[in-house]
């Protein structure tokens, strides 16, 4: 089974709190696990307009695996699957309204706001291993909170959507992947336990292909 291209959001909330929700047990894949807002690439992500670019090496970074085009639709998906899940918009309002006909961008724009890619850092990517029932190449980006609009509501996709802090986020029941990527983005906001956090994550991320790891860059929770 070839692995379908996802994108997950990690919304930092003064640099000591994540957004989480847990899938709930009616999903195949990590059911009853705490995971960050973010889901599979829609053909609509590549066609939509906003005016905010990637930065520099943001778009680099991405490149490494995918074309220009494509990381930019992953970084998109990114951003419309945060906004269907728990109501928050990575925005900026553009200096002319867009339009689309994608029926799951239409609500975005309504808004009045573009997707605020240039306020998103990429940091990790994993693959799911073989022999699972669903498998994602996934990436992960960091965002501040203080640059979503919105308020704070579940669609269902996620249950206990809810901000946590990192020692409480610790607590939770969530896969090695999930754990490492937690613990890189402590280590972003200063915290002294991550590494040790990551260390103890690493031997849970075995069963994954964690194919690339970045530092995200510290000036994007600025």
């Amino acid at each position: 089974m070839r692995p379908v291209d996802a994108a997950s959001l990690v919304i930092v909330r003064n640099r000591r709190e994540v957004l989480m929700g847990l899938r709930s047990a009616r999903h195949a894949f990590v059911p009853q696990q705490y995971v960050f807002p973010g889901g599979r690439v829609d053909a609509g992500d590549a066609r939509v307009p906003t005016p905010f670019s990637l930065q520099e090496s943001t778009r680099q970074r991405l490149e490494h695996s995918v074309s220009a085009a494509r990381g930019r639709a992953i970084a998109m998906a990114a951003v419309r699957e945060t906004w269907e899940e728990t109501g928050l918009l990575l925005g900026k309002p553009p200096q002319q309204p867009l339009r689309t006909r994608s029926p799951s961008w239409r609500p975005f724009y309504r808004q009045g706001l573009a997707p605020a890619l240039h306020r998103m850092d990429y940091f990790a990517r994993a693959v799911t291993p073989p022999n699972n029932v669903r498998r994602f190449d996934a990436r992960f980006f960091l965002a501040d909170a203080r640059h979503c609009a919105g308020q704070l509501r579940s669609n269902g996709e996620l249950e206990d959507l809810h901000w946590v802090t990192f020692s409480q986020a610790a607590k939770l029941p969530m896969i090695g992947i999930t754990r490492l990527v937690l613990a890189l983005v402590q280590e972003t906001c200063g915290d002294q336990n991550a590494r040790r956090q990551a260390i103890a994550a690493e031997p849970a991320v075995a069963h994954y292909e964690l194919v690339e790891q970045h530092p995200p860059s510290p000036h994007i929770l600025d």
